[in-house]
């Protein structure tokens, strides 16, 4: 960890909320502890966001799991994604370098679009986006092509309250291969259509840029996606359109959903865990450095209304790096950060003994 934080952007128009009031630690005691940490947390956090909070009253029933039912369609679109990928690495080296620029520009603002849009703006509400702000997220969201806002985040407050269960979307408990991409290419577990049925999805419902998106989603997403990254390098620096598409496109979408898929499959099996050593999530500095600062995942689950995502800031996080910027610029506030005096509270109570002092 660092020797020091770097200093934060500030400015009179731009606040951050610190939160003072640690978790319970543990939540042991079952529905009574998980009821009274949503009413001591509820008013000082986020009062209109409280699904992203774990839940450890929910297990998962008794008995052998449903069978496996493949989606053939995502199975065979992923495998041609990921050679064309492939071969898109062999093109590489004939690129001109403002190809390699711009799938570079592309892989960094569609990441933006999970991390900063609809991780820890649309799932958690860790800060509020004006108007200009919101729609730079949303097309680039829409980039990234990881499901619509209103999808992701369905899953991702899921995957939060039933974390290592059935009701997980992407269960780490299944292994390496299920929680990274074989989630996508089965059918969801019954519990995860269950519970993700139950959640309160009111404040996305509400979010008209949320829903214009998920309506008009997949003409979006080959725009985006597709069709714009091809052909900005093949029509105005005259890439050929073979390192265009398997450059441009296919490595650079592949690379972006793998950063992606890590922080779901190796911050939950490798890593250390000093500030919650009951949970699997944990620190992975290399996967932060591959998405743009989600690595610090022991961190998240155990505070996932911290707009950092991390105690350390802009430490290998460049989401971070991106909010505080646009606080500066006033087109974000009300960064919610959790005080230094509740980090080391949840340690002295759960963790493992690893953390580091910055």
């Amino acid at each position: 960890m660092p020797a020091h934080m770097l200093q934060e952007i500030s400015s009179s128009y731009t606040t951050t909320t610190t939160i003072t009031a640690p978790p319970s630690g543990g939540l042991k005691n079952g529905k009574q502890n998980f009821e009274k940490t949503l009413r001591d947390l509820g008013d000082d956090i986020r009062p209109e966001m409280k699904e992203d909070i774990h839940d450890p009253t929910y297990q998962d029933e008794v008995g052998p799991p449903p069978k496996l039912e493949y989606v053939w369609r995502n199975i065979i679109l992923m495998a041609l994604l990921h050679l064309g990928a492939l071969y898109g690495l062999t093109l590489v080296p004939g690129c001109k370098a403002y190809t390699w620029l711009w799938a570079y520009l592309c892989y960094v603002y569609s990441a933006l679009g999970i991390t900063a849009g609809a991780h820890r703006l649309w799932s958690h509400r860790t800060y509020k986006a004006r108007l200009p702000l919101r729609l730079f997220l949303i097309i680039a969201n829409t980039m990234a092509f990881q499901n619509d806002v209103y999808e992701w985040a369905r899953d991702h407050r899921a995957h939060h309250k039933f974390s290592e269960t059935h009701a997980d979307p992407h269960n780490s408990r299944r292994g390496f291969f299920f929680s990274h991409v074989g989630w996508l290419l089965v059918r969801k577990h019954p519990a995860v259509k269950e519970k993700g049925g139950l959640l309160d999805l009111s404040d996305l419902k509400a979010e008209k840029l949320v829903m214009f998106q998920r309506r008009y989603y997949k003409p979006g997403l080959l725009l985006m996606c597709f069709i714009l990254p091809t052909l900005v390098p093949w029509y105005c620096w005259g890439e050929t359109f073979k390192h265009s598409l398997f450059v441009g496109t296919f490595l650079r979408y592949a690379i972006v959903l793998n950063a992606t898929w890590l922080v779901n499959s190796a911050a939950h099996l490798y890593g250390y865990r000093p500030y919650d050593k009951n949970i699997e999530s944990r620190e992975n500095i290399l996967v932060s450095l591959g998405a743009v600062g989600e690595g610090f995942h022991n961190y998240h689950h155990t505070f996932p209304y911290d707009y950092s995502a991390s105690e350390y800031r802009w430490h290998i996080n460049l989401t971070t790096f991106f909010i505080d910027c646009m606080a500066a610029l006033g087109l974000a506030y009300d960064r919610k950060k959790v005080s230094k005096a509740a980090v080391l509270a949840r340690i002295k109570r759960t963790g493992d003994g690893s953390h580091k002092s910055s």
